[in-house]
């Protein structure tokens, strides 16, 4: 599977961005010392050395804009968006979970209830959308306000990322 992800790093140029958002990236796939994978790889918007990923997959987006410009705005935006319907998706299906099934059901993992926990709760991988410069995720709008209102510099830089 596919998705595009964003990195909020701050800089003060495109390369600038894309060198701190690759480091972000390279975190979420493992490549960094110590880091966890929660995704197989991930291409960003510059590379046009493939076929089935990057701009090739979902089209041409920036590679990298300032938050506050009109680009910037935009992709934050889809991020932010694509963030609050997967939470929303999750948490529907724990409610009807809950309500619809026993405890045996649930700890059988029925109609996916358990994973969709797992989700809700997950600070990385498929179900995040947004990272700050740690490769943590942006889980709330409270984090994101905060990250967007504490900084001049701030960039956002896609990738698509594949798990």
């Amino acid at each position: 599977m596919h998705q595009v992800i964003y990195a909020l790093v701050t800089a003060s140029t495109t390369d600038e961005a894309l060198s701190r958002a690759a480091d972000v990236f390279d975190q979420l796939v493992g490549a960094a010392p110590h880091a966890e994978a929660v995704f197989d790889y991930y291409v960003t918007f510059d590379d046009d050395s493939t076929t089935v990923a990057g701009s090739a997959r979902w089209g041409d987006l920036p590679v990298a804009a300032p938050v506050g410009s009109e680009d910037g705005q935009e992709l934050l935006e889809r991020g932010w968006q694509a963030t609050t319907r997967e939470f929303e998706r999750n948490l529907e299906r724990v409610r009807e979970g809950v309500d619809e099934l026993d405890a045996a059901a649930i700890m059988r993992d029925g109609d996916l209830v358990r994973h969709a926990c797992h989700n809700l709760g997950a600070y990385r991988g498929p179900a995040v959308y947004l990272y700050d410069e740690f490769a943590d995720g942006v889980r709330h709008r409270e984090r994101l306000e905060q990250l967007v209102g504490s900084n001049d510099y701030l960039w956002i830089v896609p990738a698509d990322v594949h798990y």
